[in-house]
């Protein structure tokens, strides 16, 4: 997968996928790749020695593409429509292995009419599993206050005030629909990119498709349900393309490794809990030279990976995570 305000025309190529076989090995038994997309990690995995890989994804024409070749693996590989979250319910047995690759993949990214990219135009959709409330919807109807909130607390864009104004007195004289027009009037009331900068609407668009989408509760919903899932010595690598997914994985895992710690350095550290993860990677991994090379989108990736003890499933204040809260309403 990709992050966002990329080139969409690059070549699906799965973000860190060797460190990631190198972090988790040897792979055997069975696995869920909970982000499915174009398959990348899937037959990674196959290939590198699983039993079984159950892939899952929100969007049906993942699944539809996919037929094309999954037979070539038999009964290696399943494939189901799904939210990672729900991932327990949906693998239906313990797993040996979960790999989540976040945000949207170059799939969605390079159909215009799926509504993701800024670069083409297109329907203003954005939902991964196609179906309720379109991205439309919210910029459409959503109070001006409560928008300027999303776009600053999933976009984190300075200007969501000044983006808000603007869209309301817009769809004040005809609705807005298309993904161009949306890019441009946020590109008319921010200064001007600078070379080598992204797209002054990539912000925005990236807090609608969090919103629409609830990214970050399906988040913090698939990593417990991970934890469920996994049998003691099941691995967890989760790829993340932004700062507030990263920290989300990575405090997570320092709560469910026992290790407390604070949200903020002002808070009461943490109790120590019996761990049920044990830590792969303190530091989070990125792309070496030779992968951003040939894959420039792999430059914000981020991997941590984490190996399930024997000590029951537990949970997490969703507070302590760092995760976004939006209070207002979306529709």
């Amino acid at each position: 997968m990709v992050a966002g305000g990329q080139s969409p025309d690059a070549p699906h190529i799965p973000v860190l996928l060797r460190p990631l076989l190198e972090k988790v090995a040897p792979v055997t038994g069975v696995w869920l790749d909970g982000t499915f997309g174009a398959g990348g990690y899937s037959k990674g995995l196959l290939e590198a020695g699983a039993d079984k890989v159950i892939g899952v994804d929100r969007d049906p024409l993942a699944l539809d593409m996919a037929r094309a070749w999954q037979g070539d693996y038999g009964d290696r590989l399943v494939i189901r429509q799904g939210n990672f979250a729900d991932m327990d319910e949906i693998a239906g047995e313990p797993l040996d292995g979960v790999v989540l690759d976040l945000g949207v993949s170059s799939m969605q990214l390079d159909l215009a009419e799926r509504g993701f990219s800024f670069m083409k135009d297109g329907p203003l959709d954005m939902r991964m599993s196609q179906d309720g409330p379109s991205a439309a919807d919210l910029v459409n109807t959503m109070a001006e206050g409560d928008l300027a909130d999303v776009i600053f607390l999933y976009g984190e864009e300075r200007a969501s005030r000044r983006i808000a104004r603007t869209i309301v007195k817009a769809r004040a004289d005809e609705p807005i629909t298309t993904t161009l027009r949306l890019a441009n009037l946020v590109e008319s009331c921010l200064p001007r990119a600078k070379p080598g900068q992204s797209h002054p609407a990539t912000r925005t668009f990236q807090a609608l498709r969090i919103a629409v989408n609830d990214e970050y509760g399906a988040l913090a919903e698939g990593l417990e349900a991970a934890e469920r899932a996994l049998r003691p010595g099941g691995m967890l690598a989760v790829v993340t393309f932004h700062s507030v997914e990263d920290r989300m994985v990575k405090r997570y895992l320092q709560q469910a490794s026992g290790g407390g710690g604070r949200a903020n350095r002002y808070a009461p550290e943490a109790p120590e809990d019996r761990p049920r993860f044990e830590i792969v990677n303190r530091k989070a991994t990125g792309a070496d030279d030779d992968e951003l090379a040939q894959n420039p989108r792999a430059r914000s990736a981020r991997l941590r990976v984490a190996r399930r003890t024997e000590e029951p499933a537990g949970t997490i204040d969703r507070k302590s995570l760092g995760m976004p809260v939006f209070q207002g309403k979306l529709l």
